[in-house]
């Protein structure tokens, strides 16, 4: 599959770039990618809500009516979840949330996410830019180049730009990444992909193990 290299301003390049069929270009297994974006929704999740059971609230211990001859249900303690003031009965306890996936599903489904993106046509190949310092307005020029101001984006570098990463920090919906921090999770809550051109030896490599 081959793309078109895009310059900062948007312009055709007039170089191509060929993706890999083994990376871009497989049948999306859209199974796997519901798992991994489960489990990076899960992992976000702190698990650290707690409610007070009965054992944990305060009041008297005494027995509160007489067994027999009330007419109601039996009650032994005012702790009791079913009054008001009770502990909670059977309430959220500190957990963790996160759980395993292997190693080639995770691979499969980031692979499939880039296929899907691929299959959309939302996917373009930038090359490789730097800014002298960091500039909101000069990451805005290069967005509103490409028609992505008003989309959610995502931006994948080779290695880590400081200025580049600095100049998108303030942007809503646009996140930019280093080709090791790409998810399946990132790729599919984005309408746009850019790969810049140095991104593309590390995501191959690293999807194609």
């Amino acid at each position: 599959m081959k793309v078109a290299v895009l310059d900062i301003n948007g312009k055709d390049t007039g170089r191509k770039v060929e993706l890999s069929a083994d990376v871009f270009g497989i049948e999306p297994n859209t199974h796997a990618v519901y798992l991994d974006v489960k489990q990076y929704l899960a992992n976000q999740r702190q698990g650290t809500h707690k409610a007070k059971e009965r054992a944990e609230i305060s009041g008297s211990t005494r027995k509160i009516k007489k067994q027999k001859g009330t007419g109601t249900a039996r009650a032994g303690s005012i702790k009791s979840g079913v009054f008001k003031g009770g502990g909670r009965m059977f309430g959220p306890r500190p957990r963790s949330y996160s759980f395993k996936l292997n190693k080639n599903l995770k691979r499969l489904a980031r692979k499939s996410a880039l296929s899907m993106k691929a299959n959309d046509k939302a996917i373009f190949v930038l090359e490789d830019l730097s800014f002298d310092a960091p500039k909101t307005k000069s990451f805005t020029a290069v967005l509103n180049s490409l028609g992505l101001n008003d989309k959610k984006s995502l931006f994948v570098l080779g290695d880590l730009n400081n200025n580049v990463y600095l100049s998108s920090r303030n942007l809503k919906g646009t996140e930019v990444i280093t080709n090791s921090q790409l998810s399946t999770y990132k790729i599919m809550n984005a309408n746009s992909l850019v790969l810049f051109e140095g991104s593309l030896e590390g995501i191959e490599t690293n999807l194609s193990k």
